[in-house]
């Protein structure tokens, strides 16, 4: 054998596929293939060392390491095994090819012996053939293992951002430092006013990063809010599944983002001085909307007047202020009525359970006619009656459906218990308007008054509102405290109490509705 045929490539190689008692470490394999070599006598050209797994084409290290092979640099491979250099057909079918042209002409490893014969080359594609099998085995092992786990609900890889993995009880749980800002992304992202730049800025000013500290990027976002695991959804290979895991956000809220995603809604323009009023208002003349400026050290409140000629003249921001005021003065209550219609919300609360419990049931059975749905298409699909995609789409349509039935019942069963909470808040914060818009700031002051109604609009230098939900209901019944007869009790209570009482009570007693579904008959805001 001449000079040439004793040069040798050490190639050695150690991935995360690899199991420490399988495979001997790196340092391992180099202190034997250097006593191999030595024993042999073999030239080492050159040592490639690599980390990374070899059940699929493309390592740089083993390629460079053929690519120098056949320029000639060296005629033989050093390796600790067959399996070392190719766990794949493709690299494994070009080492044999190399070998018949006579470009390897010797590969030597210290566990595996071979020789460049017709049986040897039979024996290495035996070997190369075993190695395919170990690693299409493995991968079939992991994958069997993932579609149990979707199945029980459980997500079978690292947590995403915003989760913790368990590992005592094998499940992702909310991670208690990041997901408040999952859902803040996705409750700022909803309203369609911000970009995915926008929401980036805002969430890391907050001091949202990755698990290793990272500032997250545009994408970070953008997968953030189009991942379903955040609503209790499981997300996997192009298939939906109903997750066991606490969700962060509804599936309500995600389906609203989908679609502000998908309408591609553009942010409102930047660099403009903060009003209080500023996009609030309307002109009840032509309908554009009514802007601010200062002028002189006051606010002034005007039409833009960008659609038609408007004859709208400006008003102080304070008389509008001042306007508010008063309005919100009208939804209060007097005291004793409060009082009065809160010891009748409790009756009412009483005898609320029976009706409750026969919503309840008829979510559930909803619930199971779906799983039945859901089992019936698995069983279609696993008996070659349906392609992946005919099962695929109408499964995700049904697993959705079943999360929001269950987010249904979740609210109902917390809306009855709290209905009549939010009727008695309702009017102990009534009893209080009156209280607030004599001394609230103005932003508090705006804020109640979002909440009192709608169509806000500014004409002749007056503001004009339609009422909304409870607030409409209490001033519809004409006992809001804008109302004469209110403003008569005030003053002479002794007077007027018993009339004001009595039609009071006679307007609940002869409806078939609680006192709660009542004020509540439209959702409050």
């Amino acid at each position: 054998m001449n000079n040439q045929s004793k040069k040798f490539f050490i190639y050695t190689r150690k991935s995360t596929d690899d199991k420490e008692h399988q495979v001997r470490s790196i340092s391992d394999q180099l202190s034997e293939l250097h006593e191999l070599a030595k024993k042999e006598q073999l030239e080492i050209v050159d040592v490639f060392v690599e980390k990374q797994t070899a059940k699929i084409p493309g390592r740089p290290v083993f390629n460079e390491m053929m690519s120098r092979m056949e320029k000639g640099e060296a005629s033989g491979i050093l390796a600790w095994h067959p399996d070392r250099l190719a766990r794949n057909s493709v690299d494994g079918g070009k080492i044999i090819y190399l070998v018949d042209t006579g470009v390897i002409m010797e590969m030597k490893f210290p566990t595996f012996w071979f020789d460049p014969t017709p049986q040897g080359k039979f024996m290495l594609s035996i070997a190369f053939s075993q190695s395919k099998y170990y690693v299409d085995n493995l991968s079939e092992n992991i994958k069997r293992g993932h579609r149990n786990k979707l199945k029980d609900g459980i997500w079978p890889r690292n947590a995403p951002l915003g989760y913790l993995n368990d590992k005592v009880n094998k499940v992702i749980i909310p991670d208690p430092e990041r997901s408040p800002y999952i859902l803040k992304a996705f409750e700022a992202y909803v309203n369609g006013k911000h970009t995915l730049r926008q929401i980036k800025e805002l969430v890391t000013e907050l001091g949202f990063r990755s698990q290793k500290e990272q500032v997250l990027s545009i994408s970070n976002i953008h997968n953030i809010l189009r991942n379903p695991i955040y609503c209790g959804l499981l997300r996997y290979g192009g298939e939906i599944h109903e997750g066991k895991h606490k969700p962060i956000i509804t599936k309500k809220l995600f389906d609203s983002v989908q679609e502000v995603m998908n309408r591609k809604s553009k942010p409102k323009g930047k660099g403009l001085k903060e009003y209080i009023y500023r996009g609030f208002f309307r002109c009840g003349e032509c309908g554009c909307f009514i802007t601010t400026e200062t002028q002189k050290g006051h606010n002034y409140l005007r039409c833009t007047k960008r659609k038609n000629p408007c004859e709208q003249k400006y008003v102080r921001e304070e008389i509008i202020t001042s306007q508010i005021k008063e309005e919100i003065k009208k939804v209060s209550l007097p005291l004793d009525w409060a009082n009065w219609m809160i010891e009748e919300n409790r009756k009412d609360q009483s005898s609320e359970n029976q009706s409750s419990e026969i919503f309840s049931q008829k979510i559930q059975n909803e619930i199971s006619l779906l799983d039945s749905k859901i089992e019936k298409l698995m069983n279609a699909y696993l008996e070659n009656a349906l392609s992946l995609e005919e099962y695929r789409e109408p499964k995700s349509a049904l697993v959705g459906s079943k999360q929001l039935l269950k987010e249904k019942l979740l609210a109902f069963e917390k809306k009855s218990h709290n209905r009549f909470e939010l009727t008695e808040k309702f009017l102990k914060t009534n009893i209080t308007n009156v209280e607030l818009a004599n001394e609230g700031i103005p932003e508090k002051i705006l804020r109640e008054f979002k909440k009192v109604g709608s169509n806000f609009e500014i004409k002749d230098r007056t503001l004009f509102f339609e009422p909304r939900g409870a607030w409409k209901t209490l001033l519809d019944s004409g006992f809001g405290g804008g109302n004469s007869l209110v403003s008569a009790l005030r003053a002479d209570p002794i007077l007027h109490s018993e009339t004001l009482f009595e039609k009071l009570r006679r307007r609940g007693d002869s409806n078939s509705r609680s006192l709660s579904r009542l004020l509540f008959s439209r959702q409050v805001h």
